[in-house]
């Protein structure tokens, strides 16, 4: 169920995990020069973003295991659509990754600050 009061409704919609209303990030994500600026806090129910300093060193590791995915993703759809020759894995592969790394990398910080920040309904809109 992807409805509001779900992780995966935070996590894809990259909405602040207490509340879901706040935006994680400030800009679009092919905003080049702001793709990663953050918030200090959620402007709707004040979760503060940077749980402790270098607090998203660790969703390097969620970001390893999305290129992973995505790696998979496009060999296995290549192979079982093209079989092409080695160098067209290779150049869509690493045009995919380069494309898809700002979505990927705010996708993983993301899921990483819902290990840590759970839903409180109390946070709604009227209470607030």
């Amino acid at each position: 169920m992807i409805g509001k009061g779900s992780r995966l409704y935070s996590m894809i919609l990259q909405k602040c995990p207490r509340c879901h209303e706040g935006d994680l990030f400030t800009s679009g994500a092919y905003n080049m020069k702001h793709f990663t600026e953050m918030p200090e806090k959620c402007a709707h129910c004040g979760q503060r973003f940077m749980l402790e300093p270098y607090f998203y060193s660790g969703a390097m590791y969620v970001s390893y295991a999305l290129q992973v995915a995505l790696f998979t993703t496009v060999y296995v759809a290549l192979r079982v659509l093209f079989n092409p020759p080695t160098e067209a894995y290779m150049i869509t592969i690493i045009s995919a990754a380069l494309l898809l790394f700002p979505v990927t990398m705010r996708l993983s910080r993301s899921i990483y600050i819902n290990f840590f920040v759970s839903y409180d309904k109390r946070f709604n809109e009227k209470e607030v």
